[in-house]
């Protein structure tokens, strides 16, 4: 494998899932204001359009569902995300509890 990541890596649910909860949570303090869900969204159809373009080519049909199913994309991101935060915020409050 030359690459980490390459375009059509980036064109799968999974790929591009991945990277959109990596570049939201990288952003998102750079715009504080700005409701991290929005900025994943923005970040998916980003993703989605770039990779779709690049492997698949511009057609209509297939632009026209990149908002769509960015949404999709969007909202796994953002619920592994949770997902993860929780097992941590779990696993610290059993560590604190032992330890008192």
């Amino acid at each position: 494998m030359d690459e980490f990541i390459s375009w059509e890596t980036l064109a799968t649910f999974a790929g591009c899932a991945a990277v959109t909860g990596l570049v939201t949570q990288f952003t998102k303090k750079l715009f504080p204001k700005f409701p991290t869900q929005w900025l994943s969204y923005i970040i998916a159809v980003v993703i989605m359009g770039l990779a779709t373009i690049f492997t698949a080519g511009f057609s209509w049909p297939t632009i026209a569902l990149i908002p769509i199913n960015a949404i999709i994309v969007s909202t796994s991101a953002n619920g592994s995300y949770s997902a993860m935060k929780q097992m941590i915020d779990k696993k610290k409050s059993k560590s604190d509890n032992q330890q008192k």
